[in-house]
């Protein structure tokens, strides 16, 4: 019997809904689902404290591996004929978590020579984190065959809004009343399930061929807002300023206000002015940034 491992770690549960609705068709083909979830020496807080939260920064983003408790023997006696890795995205890198498992022996052996789907449920910003996703992932010797990635759909500052409610009360209700509830829609995390078909549909044929990403963003797994996706390559390059800057120095709790404030400043003052512009420009650069958005979408898989 085919046998598929489920890689994930989820503080608020939004990611494991996302995961059991898309390996729902694989269980209802008979095909046994594995599921190991990621656990830290030293747990995360959910919800967060503002310490906690900013003080996972520098690592998260120079994707400094943390100590994981060691992973049951039973999955790594087994052989999966697919690899599903689900991941949340902290500072624009794959979370401290999942980064520490892809960078540990378990993650050799798991992975090796086996086919994967990244799986992620974020906010709106992804693109860098599966970039960073795809080359651990070559370290390990895996093949990543597909990629569906579920995001908040809300304009931009209201999510910012409401993400941080959810993030910092653990409450996943509608913040004062009036805004909608955070993360991504109910309407989509039941969604995932039509991605899994697809998914399916190849691995009964043992040959996961490029197809499979282009059927997944034809039917809505993959999607990219350009001004998105031009806003989080410079936050990228300014996150990694700021977090070589952090890490390791002696002033780190003071660089840490600094950073809190300056994100405050980036997304309340700075990033409208440059929404401004970027769409003012658009029309000269309409074609140069389509082809973006299509290469960011078949990209989000390595060519095997």
């Amino acid at each position: 019997m085919q046998q598929i491992l489920v890689i994930y770690y989820s503080q608020s549960g939004q990611l494991k809904d996302i995961v059991n609705q898309f390996v729902a068709p694989f269980q209802s083909a008979g095909i046994g689902i594995d599921f190991y979830s990621i656990e830290m020496e030293e747990s995360f807080p959910f919800p967060w404290t503002d310490e906690a939260f900013f003080g996972a920064f520098p690592e998260s983003f120079l994707q400094i591996p943390q100590p994981i408790k060691p992973i049951k023997q039973e999955f790594l006696e087994k052989e999966y004929s697919l690899i599903i890795l689900a991941y949340q995205v902290w500072f624009l890198s794959p979370s401290i978590p999942i980064n520490s498992f892809l960078k540990s022996t378990f993650a050799k052996d798991l992975l090796y020579n086996k086919p994967v789907i990244t799986l992620s449920g974020t906010r709106n910003m992804w693109i860098s984190s599966q970039e960073k996703i795809k080359l651990l992932l070559l370290e390990n010797k895996a093949h990543l065959v597909g990629n569906i990635a579920l995001t908040d759909k809300h304009q931009n500052h209201i999510s910012v809004l409401t993400i941080v409610h959810w993030l910092f009360t653990g409450k996943k209700d509608r913040y004062l009343g009036i805004f909608p509830k955070a993360g991504v829609s109910e309407k989509d995390i039941a969604s995932a399930s039509l991605y899994g078909e697809t998914v399916l549909k190849q691995m009964h044929t043992g040959i996961y061929t490029p197809d499979l990403q282009k059927e997944i963003v034809a039917q809505g797994g993959v999607r990219i807002k350009p001004f998105l996706l031009s806003a989080e390559k410079k936050a990228n390059r300014l996150f990694g300023i700021w977090a070589r800057l952090i890490y390791g120095s002696p002033r780190r709790k003071f660089l840490l206000k600094c950073f809190h404030a300056y994100l405050y400043l980036a997304i309340w003052i700075l990033m409208p002015i440059v929404w401004l512009f970027y769409w003012i420009t658009y029309p000269l650069f309409y074609k140069k940034i389509s082809r973006q958005v299509v290469n960011a979408q078949q990209s989000a898989v390595s060519s095997q």
